[in-house]
């Protein structure tokens, strides 16, 4: 069974950083897109960034040039580094993978960002 397991969120002043992670287990992870969305109250999911391979990478319009993706093959985990962060990047972040013709979901990690 797949299982993500997010980590990472909190509270940040805007301009602020914070690095989440996403450690996966029951995959072959190295040949895994890996996705980060995000879901703000009253809003839907939306899709952050993925990474597939380790240089194949989608970005969200929205945090183009804020936010990275990165992967370790080694260590099964995913990445997502946020930089110059801003009060509407507010929401709960989830790990997602399609694996199998299956979607995996973590539980989700809270950022908020405010002064």
């Amino acid at each position: 069974q797949v299982q993500l397991v997010e980590s990472g969120g909190g509270l940040v002043q805007p301009g602020g950083s914070l690095r989440l992670s996403c450690a996966a287990s029951g995959l072959i992870f190295n040949i895994a897109r890996m996705r980060w969305y995000r879901q703000a109250p009253g809003n839907q999911r939306e899709m952050v960034a993925s990474i597939a391979g380790s240089f194949n990478t989608y970005y969200a319009d929205s945090v183009k040039g804020r936010f990275t993706i990165s992967r370790d093959n080694a260590k099964n985990a995913v990445y997502l580094q946020m930089n110059s962060l801003k009060p509407e990047d507010t929401a709960v972040y989830f790990c997602n993978v399609e694996y199998m013709g299956r979607d995996f979901w973590g539980q989700g990690t809270q950022v908020t960002v405010s002064s």
